[in-house]
């Protein structure tokens, strides 16, 4: 096979190439140059093809110590935004019952957004009862916009709580929705209210502390 060697750097490149090809010094005559030993075809070297090859032979591995740090953690300034951001969505359980428990007025509102069975088999204390799909028509009835709205419905495998919000938020109200509905605010042992009267269940320790107030979040 006869090829000229006019800029003195030639690839061995084939058709179904994979990976980073192979890269040797050889010589034509007296002339010396570089090959790339990839296949049947031979075509001039780029500079592409040269960094490449040196890239291969000279970056360290990287090495996965586990699952977890497989996908590194955000830079320190995206971190933050993100968590600021997700304090101004949320609220939890804890944080409610002590603003509610203190006296006096909270600054915000509590509403539930489930259905009548729902309200009636249990709800936060002194919390407004108002379904999602009620929202458009009777929340300017019921709520004022300069007060912050704390919504809730069912617990985590709900997401009645999140579509209230987004109602309440498209009609201009601030809102903040609380992270673990219903559920776990009787899973703290908190009270609560059913169409019967007051009740309160023992703190689920996986939930809660079973001595004390503070959970120390």
């Amino acid at each position: 096979m006869r090829q000229s060697v006019a800029s003195g750097e030639y690839a061995v490149m084939p058709e179904r190439q994979q990976g980073i090809p192979r890269q040797i010094k050889t010589k034509a005559g007296n002339r010396a140059f570089t090959v790339m030993i990839t296949g049947h075809r031979f075509m001039p070297m780029t500079t592409t093809h040269q960094t490449a090859a040196h890239a291969a032979t000279t970056q360290p591995a990287t090495t996965v110590r586990n699952s977890v740090l497989r996908v590194p953690p955000a830079a320190p300034a995206a971190a933050a935004a993100y968590f600021s951001a997700s304090l101004a969505f949320h609220a939890d359980v804890s944080d409610v019952a002590s603003a509610l428990a203190a006296g006096g007025d909270p600054g915000f509102v509590v509403l539930d957004s489930r259905s009548t069975e729902s309200w009636d088999q249990g709800h936060v204390p002194g919390a407004l009862h108002l379904p999602t799909a009620l929202i458009p028509e009777q929340a300017e009835d019921l709520l004022d916009k300069s007060v912050p709205v704390v919504t809730y419905c069912w617990g985590p495998g709900c997401n009645g709580a999140t579509r209230a919000a987004l109602a309440l938020a498209q009609l201009g109200y601030q809102v903040k929705e609380m992270l673990g509905g219903f559920e776990y605010w009787a899973r703290e042992g908190f009270p609560y209210e059913t169409w019967e009267g007051e009740d309160r269940r023992p703190a689920d320790p996986l939930t809660a502390p079973v001595t004390g107030d503070d959970c120390g979040c």
